[in-house]
């Protein structure tokens, strides 16, 4: 199954320690753009930043800009 997580998901799973269950149930994780630029474009960073930069199983969709 595939699954396209917003913020909320990451960074709450990120604080409880539970980020790993993402690629546990899902086949594949995607996040958008704006997801990924939310997530690491913050200081002080937040639960999930370091994550998402390093996370080998999560796929950043890029968007098309016209």
């Amino acid at each position: 199954m595939i699954v396209i997580s917003d913020t909320s998901a990451i960074t709450n799973l990120a604080a409880i320690q539970h980020l790993q269950l993402l690629p546990q149930l899902y086949t594949q994780v995607t996040i958008p753009e704006a997801v990924y630029c939310e997530l690491t474009d913050i200081a002080p960073p937040i639960p999930g930043t370091s994550e998402v930069q390093t996370a080998s199983w999560l796929e950043v969709r890029h968007s098309c800009k016209p």
